[in-house]
């Protein structure tokens, strides 16, 4: 399916490892002609880490968008009554994101953009990066696989010698992803 004209919620975790690549494949979604809502978690919105500042993160997304990222709870919240995006991803998203989109927990600005986009019956994707995803977490991405308008980035192991329980989906399959997400398809295969 064509993402021109799209409306696409793009939410982001604090996986701040895999920023840049994201980044990059944002600005190859705008080329496609969608329009991007960025969204930000509280540690992606206020965590300065090795990888960058904050403030540099949500620049570049309100440049590369042309708007200002979601940012609150109660700005995530009319998502779901007005029912403006098409699809929402969460790209990156970690470990404790899944968990607790898994459990119901809505105590951020994207968990809240998650509930109130899969309420009108809409596909959410998922972008799993996180260093514990065949361990304590395998049950919460079990759960999400099995949740229905919920899709999945291709992912594979991390560094499977030096992170042998981390998982990480594949940046060069977001877009794919989105496409086949917008038509009611998981990409496959979903292990890369």
């Amino acid at each position: 399916m064509e993402l021109k004209g799209k409306k696409i919620g793009i939410a982001f975790c604090g996986s701040f490892c895999t920023f840049d690549k994201v980044f990059r494949e944002l600005e190859h979604l705008k080329e496609t002609g969608a329009e991007i809502y960025p969204i930000f978690s509280d540690a992606a919105k206020g965590i300065e880490s090795r990888f960058g500042k904050p403030e540099d993160f949500l620049r570049r997304a309100e440049e590369i968008a042309g708007r200002k990222p979601i940012l609150r709870i109660e700005e995530a919240e009319p998502i779901g009554p007005k029912g403006y995006l098409d699809i929402l991803a969460i790209i990156p998203c970690t470990g404790n994101t899944a968990a607790k989109l898994a459990n119901g927990i809505t105590d951020t600005a994207v968990l809240m953009a998650a509930k109130a986009h899969l309420r009108n019956g809409k596909p959410l994707v998922i972008f799993i990066s996180t260093n514990d995803g065949l361990g304590m977490n395998m049950k919460n991405i079990g759960t999400l696989l099995n949740t229905k308008n919920v899709y999945f980035v291709p992912f594979g192991q991390d560094d499977a010698v030096k992170k042998p329980n981390s998982l990480v989906a594949d940046c060069g399959q977001i877009i794919a992803t989105l496409e086949m997400a917008l038509e009611g398809k998981q990409i496959q295969p979903l292990l890369a």
